[in-house]
């Protein structure tokens, strides 16, 4: 069955209070802190997380909040922006091998392979049949990565147009936040429901054993939480184990 964005609340909190969420995401950090400090220790395994979104979906701030208690030397962040120069002289997944995290790491992508997807779908700057083609490379990709100990854990940042609207402009109005101020960002905020459509044909088409989690994102400690618990739950289950100590004879 195929997502519908639009039949998803991006407000949904849940049944608990922020209180509550706040206090349950502390000792979630906590968790990840350990478990992570676990995969470095372990060295079988590696952790891709993958966000996506709208701008202002608050890709920045998730990984300030959630990511915030882990080592930093276990623990790598990747923005991608537009492809550079030299980037554009390789095929468009070049970029993303040189950033897959090695054996006990995490590694965090803010936005990624899919905007080789997103943005040429909207803007037709290629033909269809290098979009089908762009698909199938990522999912067979994906699968390489994932067989060869790297767990994926793909989100997307769902807010409402409205919310993203709202931020948007907090970003003309505040002067603490004018850094972040992109003229760019509200000329494509007009392609909304071309993104939209984008999205759900990218959830549609993707490999179903690495799917995409769709996160409602208008409420931000909410969103932190849902991620932690995801990321939480999936590095628990892998059973990690310390290996023991090496004696010398």
């Amino acid at each position: 069955m195929s997502i519908k964005l639009k039949d998803i609340d991006t407000k949904y909190t849940g049944k608990q209070t922020k209180e509550e969420g706040e206090k349950e995401l502390d000792k979630l950090k906590k968790k990840l802190e350990l478990l992570q400090h676990l995969m470095y220790a372990e060295g079988k395994h590696s952790l891709l997380v993958v966000l996506q979104g709208m701008d202002a979906s608050g890709k920045d701030g998730l990984i300030r909040n959630v990511f915030t208690g882990v080592n930093p030397q276990g623990c790598n962040v990747k923005s991608f922006k537009a492809p550079t120069e030299i980037e554009r002289g390789h095929d468009f997944m070049w970029r993303i091998h040189q950033c897959l995290p090695s054996k006990g790491m995490f590694q965090v992508f803010n936005r990624s392979h899919y905007e080789d997807i997103l943005y040429p779908t909207v803007h037709k700057t290629f033909d269809k049949k290098e979009i089908e083609r762009r698909y199938t490379v990522i999912n067979n990709f994906e699968k390489h990565v994932q067989d060869s100990g790297t767990i994926i854990l793909k989100f997307y940042l769902h807010i409402s147009r409205e919310e993203q609207h709202e931020r948007l402009q907090a970003r003309v109005d505040d002067p603490t936040k004018h850094w972040k101020y992109n003229s760019a960002d509200q000329l494509e905020a007009k392609q909304w429901d071309k993104y939209m459509k984008t999205y759900e044909r990218i959830f549609d088409k993707c490999s179903k054993d690495i799917p995409w989690q769709i996160v409602p994102a208008d409420t931000k400690w909410y969103r932190n939480l849902l991620i932690a618990q995801k990321i939480v739950d999936t590095l628990e289950g892998l059973k990690m184990e310390y290996p023991p100590a090496v004696v010398a004879e």
